[in-house]
């Protein structure tokens, strides 16, 4: 991961990083293998360095998290879903344009 404020979220943490966190998360479910997943991987670091504090960036590595992959449904990657208090409000899957993600998150931030 290129930015260091990208979280990575795993099936241990998922819970507490995730549904318990008190601002809106987005959440980039992934693989190394995934070409599709890698050419996301630029926009979801600018979009962590771009939203610091009023939001929580992260990604789950489909291969290594099945636990939060399966309970969230993920059939396809990569596949993003934006959490706000505990809940999923917004789900992508495919590659997605930076500024819909950010007009996601600003709708929630405020």
């Amino acid at each position: 991961m290129a930015s260091s404020k990208v979280i990575e979220f795993t099936d241990s943490n998922f819970d507490e990083e995730v549904v318990q966190s008190s601002i809106p998360v987005l959440v980039d479910f992934w693989a190394e293998w995934c070409a599709p997943c890698r050419a996301l991987s630029p926009t979801i670091d600018e979009l962590a360095d771009d939203f610091g504090a009023r939001a929580k960036i992260g990604k789950v590595d489909t291969d290594s998290n099945r636990e939060v992959s399966v309970k969230y449904g993920i059939a396809a990657i990569p596949t993003v879903l934006l959490f706000q208090n505990g809940e999923v409000k917004k789900k992508w899957s495919g590659l997605t344009k930076k500024d819909e993600f950010v007009s996601a998150i600003n709708e929630l931030t405020g």
